[in-house]
């Protein structure tokens, strides 16, 4: 029997629908965004069986949520299961902020930021693992505080394996007048610094000291025989913007003179596609298994009522990573989405 064109059509949909992604005319993925509503702070992990899990931060700032799909387009609707909630009292209380989930030594982890009960800006870094296959089931433990030399305050921690060493990438107060810059140190193991901890990056450009000087929410991609590290500055609003650091691979990654910096953001506010603050992001790969992808949250409109924090929808977003031909990521900041 001859099929016929409604019989292919529908065909094409569920090809479409099982990759999770449209192709745009250059033959790359495409996404709805936004892909996630009110989550800000967005990481996707993609596990080697290809499953995607999504956690991020929660509008109400009191609990960790982990998302699963097949692919990133159905993340949209997929269940969240609360893994973890704040507690009542003392640490752990207030401002549950940009969890990241890392799978290392066949053991989940998730790093997250936290206030005290006694003051909700004493703001400093916390760990759970699990060792369950999926990491929506098993138990999660409290590994309590990733404790730092400055003990200040700390947060949006990322993690990274290089050359067979583990690498801890996060934002901290490094001066009175600097609300946060970046600091890298080696790990003993996934909840334990070993040291140096060296500053990287503080905010020393405009772009990077509008209201607050913040430099926070790193995110490590390597590619090309450099190590990229994206990060966002300025306050939580449409100041918010993204700037780059990158290093050789075989450089000393402990040495801060590995690390360059550009001195203009690589991603920010365009009213014309109505892209406000965009930032913290993380990268993860595509349902075909290669090509790049940019992870991150932004609003739709510019002005919040009260303070930015207050305001919930930063709305996850999901974009193709390009790169230039001098192998340096490509933010494309004219595009949309």
């Amino acid at each position: 029997m001859k099929p016929t064109p409604a019989f292919a059509i529908t065909v094409l949909l569920i090809v479409l629908l099982t990759f999770g992604a449209c192709c745009s005319a250059l033959g790359e993925p495409e996404y709805d965004n936004p892909v996630v509503y009110q989550r800000a702070d967005p990481w996707i992990h993609k596990a080697d069986c290809g499953t995607y899990y999504f956690i991020a931060t929660v509008p109400e700032y009191d609990r960790i949520e982990i998302r699963t799909a097949e692919t990133i387009n159905g993340l949209s609707e997929a269940e969240s299961v609360v893994v973890w909630r704040r507690h009542e009292s003392g640490p752990m209380t207030y401002n549950i902020w940009a969890p990241e989930l890392h799978r290392m030594n066949d053991t989940w982890y998730i790093y997250f930021a936290a206030g005290h009960s006694d003051d909700r800006w004493r703001i400093r870094m916390f760990a759970l693992s699990n060792t369950a296959d999926d990491p929506t089931e098993g138990t999660w433990i409290e590994e309590g505080q990733i404790y730092t030399d400055r003990d200040a305050f700390a947060l949006d921690a990322t993690a990274f394996e290089h050359k067979g060493e583990l690498y801890y990438v996060w934002a901290e107060s490094t001066d009175p007048d600097i609300n946060s810059g970046l600091l890298i140190s080696k790990m003993q193991d996934p909840v334990t610094l070993t040291g140096p901890q060296v500053v990287i990056s503080e905010p020393e450009y405009e772009w990077e000291r509008h209201t607050y000087n913040v430099n926070e929410g790193a995110a490590v991609i390597k590619r090309n025989g450099r190590i990229f590290i994206t990060f966002s500055a300025s306050a939580t609003d449409h100041t918010y913007a993204m700037g780059l650091l990158w290093a050789d691979e075989d450089s000393n990654l402990l040495d801060p003179d590995s690390w360059n910096k550009l001195p203009e953001p690589v991603f920010y506010t365009n009213e014309e596609v109505h892209r406000f603050g965009p930032g913290h992001n993380s990268f993860t790969i595509a349902e075909d298994g290669k090509t790049d992808l940019l992870v991150y949250h932004a609003r739709e409109y510019k002005e919040t009522e009260g303070h930015s924090l207050g305001d919930p929808n930063r709305h996850t977003r999901v974009r193709v990573l390009h790169w230039d031909d001098e192998g340096f990521p490509d933010f494309r900041q004219e595009m949309g989405d």
